[in-house]
């Protein structure tokens, strides 16, 4: 299934679609379809909840898992307050259509400074987005980039105000639905449709109804582009093995049908052969009544002829498929002969009431009943059993290989197994040995594929899990979801058997949606393609039209195919702080990119009014947002005190003599201090309204604060992790000093804002240059080095 001229066509359609919700990616579009209603929005996926993505940090690795728990209520805790912190995020492989990196982090009210990279090996890095220099409190941040081919995301802490946790809450990085995933349909019953007279149109019941009568038409107008067929060998009745009157999707009808759908449609198109002349699943294999009392050699021989004349039938009359399944959902083997006495008893009727046609030679059943067997005898059943299947199953693989490299085609081979909802381990055995022996054969397929019905093959988190389980342990090929469906109506609504989807419309769109987003997430972009299975015949997505006999219309859900992909991505979350009592300041553009040249630019926000009184309590605030390309939610913290130093020892009124801190965090609350003060290595001050007479010197300090005090004499720190003189920007104060100020090697939080400073101001070999956020000092004497331009 490779790209196809619609694709072109569908990328400008999916520039004009409605996304609506939290993730906001298009402009406003009606639906189209007629039948019900459904909210379809592009598929957004959060890959840090998948299982297979794992977290490292660089300290604190015990909690790093929280970072990633969906609940930003914990977190990663970096250890200590050492500059640098880091968590990495692996996705488990690469991604070409990340574009979205969330960060949340654990105190409200403070400031984080952080830079965000991108990498596909892990050791060269990319910047998406550098938070350095931010110095308003935020909780997080939604940054877009376009990286085809991350895999590893890192956040890097380069400073955070004092009083902040160290560490992450949630790191998010989303997926969305790549431009080549293809989404098609199996539409074999379409040569039923035309014999039978049925008609479909886009909105029948309109003056212009739009596309139609065709079945082909109608999909390909919402955006199907891609179909596949079944092929039978010699049609029969399942229940008495008779060749069927009308021949419905034999050889000859179905080179007919191909037609319809490359010729006059463009479409991709892919051939099923079932290697029967009825129905081919996992209950039922038989062979084709021309073949069944053929030798097994004779058998494989017939494999491989059929297999190359049809084919060749299709290129030569101009509709050479995109990929050639091999079988039809052959988890239990294919061309069923003797061995069914072992295997038990198999459908169709015709296959258990003509043994000694069909049962007289051996063929590729599996017995799976002695898989695992200590039994010598078993055993050797279960390989001859697995010998033969694999030995039919590459005569087909090398004719598809043999007539594509005749006529200078590229055609894809595709082997198609079910996933039991209980049996993820049968899957991998059965990739296995089937990979093993094939090859060995010298044949190989191009695409593993599987079904997904949640009635038959369990929830869709449990599909998910062994999907991946197979594209992990086969990293060579691609992985398609060949067979799916969802009903839009009958169990008065409720959902089907293992899953949490109800029958109706809204929900059949958001249960094919899931199967999409599943194909899509599959690491190192080995999802090939989801197929629904017969869309107009088996939990439909169209609706008989009243009064319009033989009359169809889709469902609203139809649009999953033309609405599914995003045309933009929008910063669609805002997080910001403000005071008790304080305005709300929301941003008055927000970034959206552009998925088709990976661009971005600032949106104008039309933000909700925020009520009276909304600030008068502390607590989260939400506020919600629009832009032209969908909604956008701010997130504000109100806080009664922006975030601090937490005090071990308070000191208020007066304080005789010198003042020194050897240990924890001494606050002076109001003091008046008489005589030097002295903070010594991993000790802290935190200064608000003092007074101090006498010089202030921290040496190796964990953190220095001075918010709103009177200080007679020279203010050094050399060595400090953190230093904060004045930040009016967090509600400290600036302060007066009296004398010179000098702030050498800090490694970490970094600010002198707003101060009246009668003296000199220096500051050398700090590992980051102070700032003043906005508010310059008053300085009376030269500023020098790093302090030049504050």
């Amino acid at each position: 299934m490779r790209r196809h001229p619609v694709r072109t066509a569908l990328s400008i359609a999916t520039a004009v679609i409605l996304a609506c919700g939290a993730a906001a990616f298009g402009p406003v579009s009606p639906a189209s379809a007629q039948f019900g209603e459904a909210e379809i929005s592009p598929i957004e996926s959060d890959l840090s909840a998948k299982s297979w993505v794992s977290v490292e940090a660089g300290s604190g690795a015990s909690t790093a898992d929280l970072a990633i728990d969906q609940d930003d209520r914990t977190a990663w805790r970096a250890d200590g307050t050492s500059a640098n912190q880091w968590l990495t995020l692996d996705l488990g492989g690469a991604y070409d259509n990340v574009r979205k990196v969330e960060v949340v982090f654990p105190s409200t009210g403070a400031v984080y400074q952080y830079v965000v990279e991108a990498s596909a090996d892990g050791d060269s890095w990319n910047v998406v987005a550098d938070h350095s220099a931010d110095h308003r409190p935020a909780r997080g941040s939604v940054d877009l980039f376009t990286r085809p081919g991350t895999r590893f995301v890192r956040v890097t802490l380069t400073g955070a105000s004092p009083g902040a946790t160290l560490g992450i809450s949630e790191l998010g990085v989303y997926n969305y639905l790549r431009d080549d995933l293809i989404l098609g349909a199996d539409a074999s019953w379409v040569d039923n449709d035309v014999a039978e007279g049925r008609k479909y149109w886009v909105s029948p019941t309109e003056e212009d109804p739009g596309a139609g009568p065709h079945l082909l038409d109608v999909l390909q107008d919402r955006g199907v582009e891609y179909v596949r067929l079944r092929v039978f060998n010699e049609p029969r009745s399942e229940s008495s093995g008779s060749v069927l009157t009308v021949p419905y999707q034999g050889p000859k009808r179905s080179l007919e049908v191909a037609e319809w759908i490359k010729a006059e449609r463009d479409m991709g198109l892919g051939i099923d052969l079932h290697y029967a002349d009825s129905w081919a699943d996992p209950a039922k294999q038989p062979k084709p009544r021309a073949w069944a009392q053929l030798e097994f050699d004779d058998l494989t021989e017939a494999v491989y002829d059929y297999t190359y004349d049809y084919v060749e039938q299709l290129i030569e009359q101009g509709t050479t498929p995109d990929k050639v399944a091999i079988g039809n959902e052959i988890v239990n083997g294919f061309l069923y002969g003797s061995e069914a006495a072992l295997i038990g008893t198999t459908d169709p009727a015709y296959f258990r009431n003509q043994p000694e046609i069909y049962r007289s030679q051996p063929g590729g059943g599996l017995l799976w009943k002695y898989w695992g067997s200590d039994d010598p005898e078993e055993r050797r059943l279960y390989d001859e059993a697995w010998d033969r299947f694999t030995t039919l199953s590459a005569a087909g693989i090398r004719a598809v290989r043999d007539v594509s490299a005749d006529h200078g085609e590229d055609i894809d081979v595709e082997t198609h197994i079910i996933i039991g909802k209980d049996r993820g381990a049968k899957t991998l055995e059965f990739w296995d040995q089937y990979l093993t022996r094939v090859k060995a054969k010298g044949a190989d397929v191009d695409v593993l594929a599987h079904s997904y019905y949640p009635e038959w093959h369990g929830s869709p988190d449990h599909y998910e899990s062994n999907i991946n389980a197979v594209a992990a342990a086969h990293p060579g090929y691609k992985i398609e979801i060949a067979e799916t469906s969802y009903p839009a109506s009958g169990g008065g609504g409720a959902p089907m058997p293992n899953s949490t989807y109800p029958r109706t419309v809204q929900g059949q769109a958001d249960a094919l949606q899931h199967v999409f987003r599943i194909a899509n997430d599959i690491p190192d972009n080995q999802g090939l393609g989801v197929l629904v299975w017969e869309p107009a015949r088996w939990q439909s997505l169209f609706t008989a039209v009243p009064g319009m006999p033989r009359t169809w219309e889709p469902n609203a859900s139809i649009d999953i195919f033309t609405r599914s992909r995003a045309s933009h991505v929008v910063e669609d979350t805002v997080y910001a702080s403000a005071p008790v009592g304080g305005e709300v300041v929301l941003p008055d553009a927000v970034r959206a990119l552009t998925m088709a040249d990976g661009s971005a630019e600032p949106v104008p926000v039309e933000w909700d009014p925020v009520p009276d009184g909304a600030t008068d309590t502390a607590g989260r605030l939400t506020v919600r947002g629009s832009t032209e390309y969908g909604r956008v939610t701010a997130m504000v913290d109100v806080v009664d005190t922006y975030a601090g130093l937490d005090c071990d020892r308070v000191i208020t009124g007066r304080y005789a003599g010198p003042l020194t801190v050897t240990k924890g965090v001494t606050c002076l609350d109001g003091a008046t201090v008489s005589g030097p003060v002295s903070v010594r290595a991993g000790a802290s001050l935190q200064a608000d309204g003092a007074v101090v007479a006498g010089p202030v010197r921290a040496d190796g300090g964990a953190g220095v604060v001075i918010c709103d005090s009177r200080i007679s004499g020279p203010v050094t720190s050399s060595g400090t992790s953190s230093v904060t003189i004045g930040n009016p920007v967090l509600g400290c104060a600036p302060n007066t000093i009296t004398g010179p100020v000098t702030v050498t090697r800090t490694h970490w939080w970094n600010v002198i804002a707003g101060n009246t400073i009668n003296g000199p101001l220096m500051c050398e070999g700090n590992a980051q240059p102070p700032v003043n956020n906005g508010s310059a000092n008053t300085v009376s004497g030269p500023k020098s080095e790093q302090c030049r331009d504050l």
